[in-house]
């Protein structure tokens, strides 16, 4: 895999910070006004990146001439990989992050109000409901996009038994200032790690923190197992209950002594993220200096916000994500879709909507009125940019380039878009 080179930045002398354009060069047009499409055949958001079929074929055709499709050896081995890798005590694979969260909340008996960030993906959240748990929405960081510390004794009352806080993107959460909170009031801590293969607390990998965290690895994450989650945890306990819940409560003597569901790892996908836990080290560098590379190239572009990863962290970059600014970029972040759309380019806006603005929350939300100006104000301008981990530098310049003409272009844009 060829090394990044971050070239200087694009077109600097050329943004027109009016937002219209003092002249219009050949070819210079936005798609959006009839020029050429960046990406005529296309830019996806993103492409799972995969181990090549050599690295499988052996262990693949193992576990078909076998039959051993499922419970086998090649589970174990990556649990204990994964458990090394993040220097953690346990590692316990499931069939989905999903399925993870719901055994651990059932597996610690939360019950009464759960402490919760809205700007995150329904997931996190749903399965609060499943275990009887009363979802308490909480405000994010307007830097980091992570929960906000600051906002959360205000919401615990004598009815609050735990706190789930989210790794946005990859980027860790304030772990040390959530830990002290939780500890302070005896409140469980679990961490949705989703995103959370690839990033570093103070030069450590996520995974040990709080009561469990739970990781995902399905095609959108850094470690790709086709769909699967970890949990991973410190306790022991936790961590029997949890293997346990997922073979259906069942403890080995065809008895029940939990209320458990199936969420076994199919062997298949363990051999996936055994094969790609050796490239995921590699895959997270690469994915940082490309994040960098967007960074140095959107840096003097008006109206572009980036999300703060703090100095002691890196974050995964599952997602590279930029706040638009529509009075000083020239348009708004529904405006700036359309567009790229045009030039062939592929985003997404998470998390939009917000969970408390979902229908499924809505009684809730009647009930509860929570206050989250800062989770409505990122959700509606935020967009993810393509990034993927064998994605070419080019690339990267290419999507820039884009951004820059749309912004040059502000005016005629919106012209164009609201005439239909």
């Amino acid at each position: 895999m060829s090394e990044i080179v971050i070239d200087p930045l694009i077109s600097r002398g050329r943004v027109n910070q009016g937002g219209s354009p003092a002249e219009s060069l050949p070819g210079d047009l936005p798609a959006v006004l009839g020029g050429e499409p960046a990406f005529p055949a296309g830019l996806p958001f993103m492409r799972p990146t995969l181990p090549a079929w050599d690295a499988l074929a052996d262990s693949i055709s193992e576990i078909v001439e076998t039959g051993m499709l499922t419970k086998g050896h090649y589970l174990d081995l990556f649990e204990e990989r994964v458990a090394h890798y993040l220097g953690v005590k346990h590692a316990v694979a499931v069939s989905s992050c999903t399925a993870g969260l719901m055994l651990v909340y059932r597996c610690l008996g939360l019950e009464g109000e759960v402490l919760v960030p809205s700007f995150t993906f329904m997931a996190t959240v749903h399965p609060l409901l499943w275990q009887g748990a009363t979802p308490v929405f909480v405000d994010i960081d307007p830097r980091t996009w992570n929960l906000d510390p600051g906002q959360i004794e205000a919401h615990i009352t004598r009815r609050t038994t735990a706190i789930v806080a989210v790794h946005v993107f990859g980027n860790p959460a304030a772990i040390e200032d959530l830990e002290a909170i939780a500890r302070r009031y005896g409140l469980a801590l679990i961490f949705d790690a989703a995103h959370g293969f690839g990033a570093l607390h103070h030069g450590v990998p996520l995974g040990g923190y709080g009561n469990a965290e739970v990781f995902s690895t399905s095609p959108t994450k850094l470690l790709v197992t086709g769909e699967g989650g970890v949990v991973t945890t410190n306790d022991d306990d936790l961590a029997e209950r949890v293997r346990i819940g997922r073979e259906y409560g069942n403890d080995g003597t065809y008895d029940s002594v939990l209320p458990g569901m199936n969420a076994r790892m199919q062997e298949f996908s363990a051999i996936l993220g055994l094969r790609g836990l050796a490239m995921l080290e590699l895959n997270v560098q690469r994915r940082n200096l490309l994040a960098a590379c967007y960074r140095s190239h959107l840096a003097e572009l008006p109206g572009i916000r980036f999300q703060e990863i703090r100095a002691y962290d890196r974050s995964s970059f599952k997602d590279f994500s930029v706040r638009i600014d529509a009075d000083r970029f020239g348009v708004d972040r529904d405006a700036l879709v359309v567009a790229l759309k045009e030039e062939g380019i592929s985003t997404r806006a998470y998390y939009v909507p917000p969970v408390h603005q979902q229908t499924t929350y809505v009684e809730l939300v009647r009930r509860q009125q929570p206050h989250l100006p800062v989770t409505d104000e990122v959700a509606g301008d935020i967009l993810s940019l393509p990034l993927y981990s064998h994605m070419a530098t080019e690339t990267v310049i290419k999507v820039c380039e884009a951004l820059e003409r749309i912004h040059r272009h502000a005016d005629d844009v919106r012209a164009r878009l609201a005439a239909g």
